[in-house]
């Protein structure tokens, strides 16, 4: 009966443990979201060549039907030459935009994360030269 009773004993621990466990891994990925680690050109930057286009890199992987990059000069006019394309990877949103004369520029982009969080932010750049 010693051997039962300790079974006993142990059982309600190792269940507690493996509740404790899964909750805490449940937890960390349901509160999952991509967020740019990376943007180009980056937020507040000041360049002299107009970039042939703009690129954010997310920390996790984002869905390609839902995601969403404008460029913006200072009137509000879009100056985007196409439509955002998702990396193979999953986790690289681009868009090529039109030559891009001196001035800022706002960056607005709109995710949805492979575990169906939403995420959108904003940011800004300037091409330097006579217009800014």
């Amino acid at each position: 009966m010693g051997k039962v009773n300790a079974m006993r004993t142990h059982t309600p621990n190792l269940l507690g443990a493996i509740l404790i466990a899964a909750i805490a891994t449940r937890g960390s990925i349901a509160m999952a979201h991509s967020f740019p680690e990376a943007e180009s050109p980056s937020a507040g930057q000041e360049i002299s060549t107009p970039p042939p286009n703009v690129t954010i890199r997310y920390d996790a992987p984002i869905e390609k039907l839902f995601a969403k990059l404008e460029v913006l000069n200072a009137e509000g006019k879009s100056e985007v030459a196409g439509e955002p394309e998702v990396g193979a990877d999953g986790l690289t949103l681009s868009v090529k935009v039109g030559a891009l004369e001196p001035g800022e520029y706002t960056v607005k982009w709109s995710v949805l994360c492979i575990d169906t969080h939403h995420t959108e932010g904003s940011y800004q750049f300037t091409v330097a030269g006579s217009g800014s």
